[in-house]
């Protein structure tokens, strides 16, 4: 074999090893995935209480740190000002259980008692979610699922 063809190969082995790596760390850095989010709001009714419950699976190669939640009602500031990672700091976080190697299984429930249901506004409400890996990455799905309080 030439020195030129030599130098060939081996300059194509490493332009296709630099290609590998940059699509394995390109992978590693993807936000975490959503997937399946539904939310079911059962309204109070007499002296039992109803609630609101949220599900998702969370999907991220880094693994998932952390998944927050927030109700907020369509006519409401936000739908204006559009929803921030800044603004879901404070929101309350879902408990999440494993369920393959890199996806959770996300629910978070929340108590609606009478009171609560009559201060609430009407109307459709909209569940934002942030989920972040353990990278850092971030996912914020302000609308990730829809209910209606009547």
């Amino acid at each position: 074999m030439s020195r030129r063809m030599a130098f060939s190969v081996a300059a194509g082995a490493v332009v296709l090893v630099g290609a590998g790596a940059y699509a394995l760390a390109y992978a590693g850095e993807q936000p975490p995935a959503l997937t399946h989010s539904t939310a079911r709001y059962t309204a109070p009714d007499g002296n039992r209480d109803g609630s609101l419950t949220f599900t998702t699976s969370v999907t991220a190669s880094s693994g998932v740190k952390d998944v927050k939640v927030l109700a907020w009602p369509q006519n409401s500031s936000f739908a204006k000002d559009k929803l921030t990672a800044k603004d879901m700091s404070d929101a309350d976080s879902a408990v999440c259980k494993p369920f393959k190697k890199h996806t959770l299984n996300c629910t978070y429930t929340i108590k609606a008692t009478a009171s609560d249901a009559e201060s609430s506004p009407r109307g459709v409400w909209h569940i934002a979610v942030l989920a972040t890996a353990q990278n850092g990455t971030t996912t914020l799905n302000t609308e990730a699922a829809d209910f209606i309080v009547k």
